[in-house]
C-alpha cells in the first residue's frame, strides 16, 4: 500500500499580503474603484459639510450672542439698613481681580459735584442731566464701548484735563467733533475733548456720562477713589458661582449693601441656541452616516457579485475560503477609506470656504471627521463580508461557470 500524502497547508496571509491583495482589484478597475470612491466621498463629505457648516454657524451665533454680553455682572453700592446710600470699598476692585474664574474687572466713579457744561456762560441749573465719572483706562474693552469720535484715555492723557464723553453727553453738550478746539467745563476746570463713545449696549447709563481720567479727577475734581459701579466679565460656565461671591468679595463688611445684576437675558438665548445646535447636529449627522453607509454597501455589494468568477478562479488555485473572504473585505476597507478620506477633506474644504465667505469661524468638529471615517469602515466592512462568504462557499466548478 502506497503512503498517502499530506495536503499541503496553505500560505497564510502576512498584513502586507492581504492589502497588496486587496488592492489588485482596485488597480485592475481604476474607473470602477473611482467612481466607487466618488461615491463613497460625496456621502462623506455631505455629512461633514452639512455638519460642519451648521456648526461653523452656531460658533458665529455664539460669538455675536457673546459679544451682547453674556458673561458681564456689574457690581453697585445698595442700601444701608438704615436706608442711606452705602458706598463700596476702595480696593474693591482689586479683591473681585483675585476671584479665579473672573476674567477682566474695570470701574467707574462718580465724581460727585463735578458739574458738566459746555462752558462757563452756562447757567449753573442747566446740568443736562450729565455724570462725571473717573474712569480706568480697561473701561471699554471690559463693557464693549466703542469710539465715534478720537481716542480713549491712555497713561498720559488720564493725568491731564482730557475727557471722554458718552453718547448722550455728546449730543447734549452740542459736541459733533474732537480736537483741541472742543473743550468743554468739568467741576470749573476746562477738559480738552478728546474722544466720543458710541451707545453702550452693555452699560446704558454710561451714555450720559463724561469720563475723565482717575488721577486728573482726584488732583482736580476731589475724587475720593471709591467706585460707584464695578464691570466684570468671567467664565460662562462658572457665572452663578461668581455671582454668588461678588457682593462678599466687593464689600466683605457688609455685603448685603451691595446690589449684583442678574447674568444677561443673551446668555439664556446663547445657552439654549446651543442646546438646539447640539440636537440638529446629531440628527443631521444621523441622516447624513445613514446615507452614505447605504451609498457604501450599494458599491461594495455590486462590486463583489460581479467577481464571482474571479472569486472561483482563486478557489480553482488553492485559495481558501478565509483568504477570499480577507481578500474582498480588505478591498472593501481600503476602498471605503480612500472614499472616506476624500469625503473629509472635501467636506472640511466645502465648510472652510462657505465660512470665509460668510465671514464665520470655520468649524468642523472632530467628532464629524472620526464618526465620518468609522462609519465608512464599518459600513464596508459589512457590506463586503456577507457578498463575499456568499461567494466563498461556491464551488470552483459553479464559480467558473458564471464565467
Amino acid at each position: 500500500m502506497g503512503v498517502r500524502r499530506p495536503e499541503p497547508v496553505p500560505a497564510r496571509l502576512r498584513a502586507r499580503d492581504v492589502l497588496r491583495v486587496g488592492a489588485v482589484g482596485l488597480r485592475t478597475r481604476p474607473l470602477r474603484a473611482f467612481l466607487s470612491g466618488l461615491g463613497i466621498a460625496i456621502g462623506i463629505a455631505a455629512m461633514v459639510a452639512v455638519v460642519g457648516i451648521s456648526s461653523s454657524s452656531g460658533a458665529e451665533l455664539d460669538r455675536r450672542l457673546s459679544a451682547l454680553g453674556t458673561n458681564l455682572l456689574t457690581v453697585s453700592p445698595g442700601t444701608s439698613l438704615l436706608g442711606e446710600q452705602a458706598q463700596l470699598p476702595a480696593d474693591a476692585e482689586a479683591m473681585i481681580e483675585r476671584i479665579g474664574p473672573v476674567r477682566q474687572v474695570s470701574s467707574v466713579g462718580e465724581v460727585s459735584g463735578a458739574k458738566v457744561y459746555r462752558s462757563e456762560r452756562i447757567p449753573e441749573a442747566q446740568t443736562g442731566g450729565i455724570s462725571t465719572y473717573a474712569a480706568r483706562l480697561d473701561l471699554p474693552a471690559t463693557v464693549g464701548a466703542t469710539l465715534r469720535h478720537g481716542t480713549w484715555l491712555n497713561a498720559a492723557t488720564e493725568r491731564y484735563p482730557a475727557a471722554v464723553l458718552g453718547a448722550d453727553a455728546a449730543r447734549r453738550l452740542g459736541v459733533g467733533a474732537v480736537g483741541p478746539e472742543t473743550q468743554v467745563v468739568v467741576g470749573g476746570v476746562r477738559f480738552t475733548v478728546v474722544g466720543v463713545l458710541d451707545p453702550v449696549a452693555l452699560a446704558a447709563e454710561l451714555d450720559s456720562g463724561v469720563f475723565v481720567g482717575r488721577p486728573v479727577a482726584e488732583e482736580r475734581l476731589g475724587f475720593d477713589g471709591r467706585p460707584t459701579t464695578l464691570y466684570t466679565r468671567s467664565d460662562e460656565s462658572r457665572l452663578e458661582d461668581v455671582r454668588a461671591v461678588l457682593a462678599a468679595t466687593a464689600n466683605p463688611q457688609a455685603p448685603n449693601e451691595v446690589d449684583v445684576s442678574r447674568p444677561s437675558d443673551a446668555l439664556a438665548a446663547k445657552q439654549a441656541s446651543s442646546q438646539a445646535f447640539a440636537n440638529l447636529l446629531l440628527g443631521v449627522g444621523a441622516v447624513a452616516l445613514l446615507v452614505g453607509g447605504v451609498g457604501v454597501a450599494n458599491t461594495m455589494v455590486i462590486s463583489v457579485l460581479e467577481r464571482r468568477a474571479e472569486i472561483g478562479l482563486r478557489r480553482a488555485l488553492g485559495a481558501t475560503r478565509g483568504q477570499v473572504r480577507t481578500q474582498f473585505l480588505a478591498e472593501s476597507l481600503l476602498l471605503s477609506a480612500l472614499g472616506g478620506a476624500g469625503g473629509v477633506l472635501l467636506g472640511a474644504g466645502v465648510t472652510t470656504g462657505y465660512a470665509l465667505s460668510s465671514g464665520w469661524p470655520s468649524v468642523v468638529p472632530a467628532w464629524a471627521t472620526a464618526g465620518g471615517l468609522a462609519a465608512t469602515l464599518l459600513v464596508g466592512a459589512v457590506a463586503g463580508l456577507y457578498p463575499a462568504v456568499r461567494a466563498s462557499h461556491l464551488s470552483p466548478t459553479e464559480a467558473l461557470a458564471a464565467t
